[in-house]
């Protein structure tokens, strides 16, 4: 099992107990605060098991269907688990509206301290694992869970900071308006994952870092006089680059070829941790303006 399918593993079943134990002190005590963070913590647990049918199919080899494989539905479990977060924001924030125009009194507050410690280092490890592998693999799904767990533990401690302030206090709005700012905090954290899919459905070129290398490589092969038409995008795990390289037109097929090799292997290199698929083209002479002219008739 690829390490991304075990961290999906694990942060589905630390998301099941994590449920359990928000949600029944959630009910029993009244916190907007724990019930907010049980009902983020079950959203945690659908887009886990999401995450990990998403993986599962990303990772299937091409076939006649999708000749390209089916790493795309990466980017789209991120967008899915962005969109989830934030509206499970706009659901907490209308219950502590709700709560400020009708105060209630919590219960169970010991209880209630307890289990928001519980879960507090329970994200904590989990958390420190998924940054582990999403470090290693640089994996966008594992990464999005990451950054979705990172705003429980922040969550997780804002709620048990408010549940201690309660407790010494008495003053019960310290709840709701909590349950405001994590919701205002679980969107401002929620769009740049979708964004970040959003683009990679759209198919748009690599970052100009990675851009920038790329051309340095090609500019660095004395054999190739020119280039043009470079083209790339990301889906997923895979990354994909096409460009029109020009050689001399005294050259062998086989000296250009070998060329063409070794760029590849240079450029795959950039991407050690990335299926990288590259396609050189081979000219004879710079076409680009030719085909420009043509583009526009």
């Amino acid at each position: 099992m690829r390490l991304e399918k075990k961290a999906t593993v694990v942060s589905t079943s630390v998301a099941g107990i994590l449920v359990l134990m928000k949600m029944t002190v959630g009910v029993l005590s009244g916190s907007i605060a724990v019930l907010a963070s049980a009902i983020d913590s079950f959203l945690d647990l659908t887009v886990s098991l999401f995450n990990y049918f998403a993986l599962n199919t990303a990772e299937k080899n091409p076939d006649n269907q999708f000749n390209y494989g089916r790493s795309k539905i990466e980017p789209m479990a991120a967008v899915v688990e962005g969109t989830v977060i934030s509206l499970s924001a706009v659901f907490i924030l209308y219950e502590a509206l709700v709560k400020i125009a009708h105060p209630r009194e919590m219960e169970f507050m010991q209880s209630s301290i307890w289990v928001m410690a519980a879960s507090l280092i329970i994200t904590l490890f989990l958390v420190m694992f998924l940054n582990y592998v999403a470090k290693k693999t640089n994996n966008m799904v594992i990464k999005a869970d990451a950054l979705h767990y990172k705003t429980d533990l922040f969550s997780n401690g804002a709620v048990l900071m408010a549940l201690a302030l309660i407790s010494m206090t008495g003053e019960q709005l310290i709840d709701p308006i909590l349950g405001v700012g994590i919701a205002i905090y679980m969107i401002y954290s929620a769009l740049p994952i979708i964004k970040e899919g959003v683009l990679m459905l759209l198919d748009a070129a690599l970052p100009e870092e990675d851009l920038k290398q790329i051309k340095t490589i090609l500019e660095g092969e004395e054999l190739i006089t020119a280039f043009h038409y470079l083209q790339t995008r990301e889906s997923g795990s895979h990354i994909f680059i096409s460009v029109h390289a020009v050689f001399n037109v005294s050259i062998s097929l086989y000296d250009a070829h070998l060329v063409a090799d070794k760029v590849e292997a240079k450029i795959k290199a950039l991407f050690e941790n990335k299926s990288v698929h590259i396609l050189v083209h081979m000219d004879p002479y710079d076409d680009s303006e030719i085909n420009e002219i043509e583009d526009e008739y």
